[in-house]
């Protein structure tokens, strides 16, 4: 009974494990970066993500941050922009063409660069 209730629990360790991986993953987006600009119609900096609504040229578009830590060392916290303002997103966009989200790796508000992931900016 005991061996049979630990091989249960570590399959669910197990899986949650790799729906972690899968969700903090960059595996669903393209490896190209683009700009997007617009402005914004919703924030929100609750875990596991803050998250962006951003109303652009090309519709309405879902913008992922960093992890809250990671999103707050980039300087990037609540107060910088409201909803209203314009900004700048660059990042790397969802794999699937009809989903309109983009993983940030820097923001731009103002002409001050807000840097996620400093490591996968690619400048043109």
């Amino acid at each position: 009974m005991n061996r049979s209730l630990s091989l249960s629990a570590l399959a669910g360790v197990a899986l949650s494990a790799g729906a972690a991986m899968a969700h903090h993953g960059w595996s669903w987006a393209e490896a190209d970066q683009i700009d997007l600009t617009g402005n914004i119609t919703a924030i929100s900096f609750a875990p596991p993500h803050p998250t962006l609504e951003l109303d652009t040229a090309d519709g309405g578009w879902r913008i992922e941050l960093g992890n809250p830590n990671q999103t707050q060392r980039s300087g990037f916290v609540e107060g910088v922009v409201d909803v209203g303002d314009e900004i700048t997103v660059r990042g790397n966009r969802s794999l699937d063409p009809d989903e309109k989200r983009l993983k940030a790796v820097r923001v731009i508000v103002s002409g001050k660069n807000y840097d996620i992931y400093p490591s996968r900016i690619v400048t043109n």
